[in-house]
């Protein structure tokens, strides 16, 4: 394995994650936040397993994984039957603990996704909430007895959550309701030293991105608006994560923590 390069944080190549386990769900490639996140826990110490969800997506996963030297590849698609709880007996049988989760899939039916919120199915509504919102809490029911020491779980939404975003449709809601699980995890799980954020990024050319409709104009606007002026990447997220891992965010939990340039703050 070719050593990564260091970063400002880890200049001992000790980083303020190392011994950490960190489990990241939703790596399709990398243009994916979930990558962004593996990498930088990995830069900070962490040793991390990762998630593919197919046979069709682990030729572009598996390269990743090993270049991070990850232990554990293992498929996950949470709409089937066992697979999520597979996943964690494999992280008991390696580690034996864990300390970061990160949940990082989306998926609405393309026409419900496209068609309008007035438009969308009751059955695609079922699925987007199903995969998007309600997997991140079945993850957190099998993570929690893993985290015997504490730990930090993240769940990644997007601005649509809170403010109307055209084109977002059916997204909207689920999102929502995914920020608002994350305040009731962390108020459920904060008494064993469990913290849990929303992160909120900025729009990214990812491939669940690539769903919606008119994408470029939605991600020239942010840059447009942002006080940064410039585009997220996923190594910012991935950043901003790994800093709300480590023991300098240890009184942080429960917040929708944006990674945009500032552009929620405009009005």
């Amino acid at each position: 394995m070719t050593p990564s390069t260091p970063t400002p944080f880890t200049p001992s190549g000790q980083g303020p994650l190392t011994g950490r386990k960190a489990l990241v769900v939703g790596v399709a490639n990398d243009a994916s936040i979930a990558w962004g996140c593996a990498k930088a826990f990995h830069e900070l110490g962490a040793e991390v397993a990762i998630t593919y969800l197919n046979e069709k997506a682990r030729p572009y996963v598996e390269p990743l994984a090993r270049s991070i030297g990850a232990p554990l590849l293992l498929p996950l698609d949470v709409s089937q039957p066992g697979q999520l709880e597979a996943v964690f007996e494999h992280i008991q049988s390696q580690w034996g603990k864990l300390d970061i989760l990160v949940h990082s899939i989306a998926f609405a039916p393309m026409a419900d996704l496209q068609g309008g919120l007035l438009n969308c199915s009751a059955e695609g509504f079922g699925k987007a909430m199903d995969v998007s919102c309600h997997s991140f809490i079945r993850m957190a029911k099998l993570a929690a007895p893993l985290m015997t020491d504490g730990g930090t779980m993240y769940a990644m939404s997007y601005h649509g959550a809170n403010k109307v975003v055209p084109n977002y449709n059916v997204m909207g809601p689920v999102k929502a309701a995914l920020e608002a699980s994350c305040r009731y995890l962390a108020y459920e799980l904060g008494p064993t030293g469990i913290r849990v954020h929303a992160i909120s990024p900025g729009p990214l050319k990812t491939r669940a991105a690539s769903g919606l409709k008119d994408f470029e104009a939605l991600l020239h606007d942010a840059i447009e608006r942002a006080p940064l002026g410039e585009q997220v990447d996923i190594m910012d997220v991935g950043f901003a994560c790994a800093y709300l891992a480590t023991p300098y965010a240890r009184r942080i939990s429960g917040n929708t923590v944006y990674v945009d340039g500032g552009a929620n703050i405009m009005g």
